[in-house]
């Protein structure tokens, strides 16, 4: 039977092994060593080298392994860096916005929640917080901005999150009142909304003057808002000489866009 070549030097390999085993191993003349010594050091070399070579590259995969863990660990350490900021950011902004309610007397005036909007259905005039049954916030509070400008009521309640209506939510009305500088008695009315953000105010004495610019905000009557929140500003009147009243379209005092935090009334 033919050996092949690799058989062939598998087979050299294996002895030049043994002998050199038996070379350490056995009482050998200095001379008898240094001779097989002598002839096998290519050998030996080729040996040597390969088996560093193989090392070097069994060590660079290790390292390979330990940067890949490294740049995994640092990537996972920038993230928690950037949560924290973000976080820092947002508590830096919620004291603003207490500190600013504050000022003008809400938290002396009112019992307040503080809440963020987690989302807007424009379309549907409602809003989504973040505060919910667990929070003490029950179903028809009051829902303003730390300016104290009316924003809405709430009208769903879950465990962590609540729904609120905003008045402009079509059927949402409530009493409303324009101040008349002039004639030192306000205006009244009934706010009514429209959908699609958009806010009228009913039943208006025909013979009260009204102008655009005109402040409107909630009466007492009715005991759905309190009184003094802001409701936003004549933008139309609308008057004719058959009707009884004379209506108005009002700019809520509120911009959807750029509502992020929200005081609930808890108590007034």
């Amino acid at each position: 039977m033919k050996l092949s070549p690799k058989f062939k030097i598998g087979i050299i390999i294996i002895l030049l092994i043994a002998l050199f085993a038996i070379l350490n191993l056995t009482p050998a003349k200095k001379e008898t060593k240094n001779f097989f010594y002598l002839i096998s050091s290519p050998v030996q070399k080729t040996f040597w080298r390969a088996g560093m070579e193989t090392s070097d590259f069994f060590e660079m995969i290790s390292e390979m392994k330990n940067l890949k863990k490294e740049n995994e660990e640092l990537k996972l350490r920038i993230q928690e860096l950037i949560s924290e900021n973000i976080s820092l950011k947002e508590l830096k902004k919620e004291n603003e916005i207490l500190r600013q309610a504050l000022k003008i007397g809400l938290q002396e005036e009112f019992k307040l929640e503080f809440s963020q909007v987690t989302g807007i259905d424009i379309s549907g005039d409602t809003i989504l917080i973040n505060k919910g049954l667990k929070d003490g916030v029950s179903k028809d509070l009051s829902v303003i901005t730390e300016q104290k400008t009316l924003v809405g009521r709430i009208s769903e309640v879950y465990k962590n999150f609540s729904k609120v209506q905003l008045i402009t939510y079509k059927g949402i009305s409530f009493a409303a009142e324009i101040e008349d500088y002039n004639q030192g008695t306000p205006i009244l009315g009934e706010m009514k909304g429209k959908g699609n953000l958009k806010l009228f105010l009913d039943r208006l004495p025909q013979e009260r003057e009204i102008k655009k610019g005109d402040i409107v905000i909630t009466t007492a009557l009715g005991g759905i808002f309190p009184k003094g929140l802001l409701v936003g500003e004549i933008q139309e009147i609308f008057k004719s000489d058959i009707e009884p009243w004379q209506q108005a379209e009002v700019k809520p005092a509120f911009d959807i866009k750029e509502l992020e935090t929200l005081f609930i009334i808890l108590e007034f």
